[in-house]
């Protein structure tokens, strides 16, 4: 038993609830995690605000227990799959979850395969779901334990979805950088530890390819178990938390983007050294980075990429008085090395 443990003192009654959650881009990246959806080292993400998951969730009490899932109006039978084991796997949680019958609606207001993250969106609305159900069913909590508690499942779903639960700089895994940071569940950085330069930002994603990744983030995290670099990456991050918690306060944009940059690179490094190895990038990726380092050795300009497990391109630059000059390069520029001229406007949600 823990702190998240579900009650055994419960009425359920056919309830239909919505609720929304947004994407993170993670700066210190999370690759390799143990049994149960733990980290190996911790990681700190921005939350985006417009690229987000909306879902409906209808549940029907006293049914025998089903998962249905729509994407986007269309019947996802994979997806139901996932969810009806994730639901299982929670039980010890929410012990009326396996007690009816659910139809989920949901829908992303960005791409699929863009490169944005929408297993975080999406398990983190799914939990904000269930939270609000656990909530008309066994009482009230506060609004912290509440959120803690979806964090908590929403890691359960896909690990980097806890850190979509709240707005602004968020950390997950345990740190001692960060106070009451967590393998179990997100908190968020203190925003007074942030200088005000970090607290504007934007996030343009190019589309440089828009199918599916030929290894699945799950795959990936398992090749670090058998990576010969991955005991040095994962103190890397811990090294680099320390290193960003100073930039931060600081306000270093030159260090804060030089550390983005090869957090990003690395986590591409750890897959190019796996077995099998993978390399994710394509092309355009390749090219938008060279003209990024260009333009910022021509300009001094902060206009900087941070990248997933793909091979889209997150271009983040802040809120200042040249952003317009900044974003007129990525349209001349760099949204011609996209696969069909795409591109993702976002900013960060504070």
């Amino acid at each position: 038993m823990n702190e998240f443990s579900g009650s055994q003192n419960f009425e359920i009654s056919d309830q239909k609830v919505t609720e929304s959650c947004p994407s993170n881009i993670a700066l210190i990246k999370y690759w390799g995690k143990y049994e149960t959806q733990i980290p190996a080292n911790p990681s700190i993400s921005y939350t985006l605000n417009l690229c987000k998951t909306n879902t409906e969730l209808e549940f029907v009490a006293n049914e025998p227990f089903s998962v249905q899932t729509f994407l986007a109006g269309k019947e996802e039978l994979k997806f139901a799959g996932k969810i009806d084991k994730y639901f299982r796997n929670i039980e010890q949680y929410l012990p009326w979850i396996l007690k009816g019958k659910y139809i989920i609606k949901t829908e992303n207001t960005f791409p699929h395969s863009s490169g944005i993250a929408s297993s975080a969106s999406g398990f983190g609305a799914i939990a904000k779901c269930l939270m609000a159900l656990d909530e008309t069913f066994v009482g009230k909590v506060n609004d912290d334990t509440s959120l803690r508690k979806a964090s908590f499942l929403a890691r359960l779903g896909s690990g980097s979805a806890c850190r979509s639960l709240y707005d602004g700089m968020v950390v997950w895994g345990e740190t001692k950088e960060v106070a009451e940071s967590s393998d179990l569940f997100a908190v968020r950085y203190p925003n007074e530890e942030i200088h005000p330069i970090f607290r504007s930002f934007n996030d343009w994603v190019l589309l440089i390819h828009e199918g599916e990744k030929s290894v699945s983030s799950t795959v990936g995290h398992g090749l670090m178990n058998t990576n010969p670099y991955a005991e040095r990456r994962f103190q890397e991050a811990h090294e680099n938390f320390a290193i960003l918690k100073t930039i931060l306060k600081e306000g270093n944009m030159t260090a804060f983007i030089k550390l983005v940059e090869h957090e990003a690179l690395t986590l591409h490094a750890m897959m190019m050294m796996s077995e099998p190895a993978f390399i994710l990038m394509k092309t355009g990726t390749l090219a938008v980075i060279n003209k990024i380092w260009e333009f910022r050795k021509e300009t001094s300009l902060p206009l900087f990429f941070t990248l997933d497990a793909g091979a889209n391109v997150h271009l983040l630059f802040p809120s200042i008085k040249e952003e317009d000059q900044i974003k007129e390069f990525i349209i001349k520029e760099l949204v011609q090395h996209t696969q069909n001229n795409g591109v993702v406007k976002d900013v960060m949600r504070f």
